[in-house]
């Protein structure tokens, strides 16, 4: 596709990198914008072209330092509102505060909530995101919400290893749906590792459902943060005989201090919806770009077409 003066893309500072494939995959060039930093820490942006009368869209994950980069979202979205854009997409391969969508003790906030308010008030009219941490965040938009998938992307990556006797094991009750996808789409057995979270840092491990005894293993996560509750999965399986151990996950924070390469998996397969983590061995990850995804949805939205259809 060629430059299209009836839209544009811009990006946020927190992963340029996948914003500048996405838009080679447009064949487009970034939109302009400068983004700096006032001495109090204070954030500026300017828009350096017209936007009057198109469809932006701003590519932005809201992770590693989601407090800053959230508020450079916002801002990009007021900028282009009072450059009078048409329209505002913000697009976010990982939505930042996502864990947070229910109440889990009395005076808690539901900030995934929180912040899809700001971002409908900032001026987003629509919002492209992939693997939502639960489906139910979507109705907290009162604007059109597009949720893509990365699991065909990282099946197809998987698959290419050529691996026997594998079992999809899902790390914690939360992962049940999204492992029971993957299971359907390998064609093999699910397993569960029966979790309970202690703390925010603690996990405890009650039981393993299903049969890993000699069989390979790939351990499915839609988000890994520090990483704690694969390492455990990881050590059960070990445990219950499992052989090899792969994981998958679509957005890989891989915080903190927790080190996987000691907890018996071999390799992670992850999408890039954010930055690859500088303090992990990149040879022990296997990266798949969700750019072409993400282009292809941009043009079934200028185009008016069904997103549903690019999984078809």
């Amino acid at each position: 596709m060629s430059q299209h003066n009836d839209y544009a893309l811009f990006a946020g500072s927190s992963h340029p990198e996948l914003a500048q494939q996405i838009a080679d995959c447009l064949g487009i060039s970034l939109g302009k914008a400068r983004i700096e930093m006032f001495p109090d820490g204070e954030i500026g942006a300017h828009v350096l072209e017209s936007v009057r009368g198109r469809d932006v869209f701003i590519a932005q994950s809201i992770a590693r330092h989601p407090n800053f980069y959230l508020m450079e979202l916002l801002i990009l979205v007021d900028a282009m509102k009072r450059a009078s854009a048409r329209s505002i997409i913000a697009v976010i391969p990982y939505y930042g505060y996502a864990r947070q969508d229910r109440r889990g003790k009395e005076r808690e906030p539901i900030t995934a909530k929180l912040v899809a308010d700001l971002l409908q008030t900032a001026g987003v009219t629509r919002v492209l995101t992939m693997d939502l941490h639960t489906e139910q965040i979507q109705g907290f938009f009162d604007i059109p919400v597009d949720n893509l998938y990365a699991r065909p992307l990282i099946v197809e990556a998987f698959v290419k290893q050529h691996m026997d006797d594998v079992v999809v094991v899902a790390p914690d009750i939360g992962s049940i749906k999204l492992a029971r996808s993957y299971a359907e789409a390998l064609k093999v057995d699910l397993a569960i590792v029966d979790k309970r979270r202690v703390s925010a840092r603690q996990v405890e491990i009650s039981a393993m459902i299903g049969d890993v005894k000699d069989k390979n293993v790939l351990l499915v996560d839609d988000m890994c943060s520090t990483g704690g509750t694969l390492k455990v999965a990881a050590r059960v399986c070990k445990h219950v005989g499992a052989k090899r151990i792969w994981a998958a996950v679509t957005h890989g924070l891989f915080v903190g201090s927790e080190r996987l390469e000691e907890s018996g998996i071999e390799k992670i397969v992850m999408s890039n919806t954010v930055p690859a983590p500088e303090t992990m061995d990149q040879n022990y990850l296997k990266i798949v770009t969700v750019a072409p995804l993400f282009g292809k949805a941009i043009q079934s939205i200028i185009g008016a077409k069904s997103i549903s259809s690019l999984y078809n």
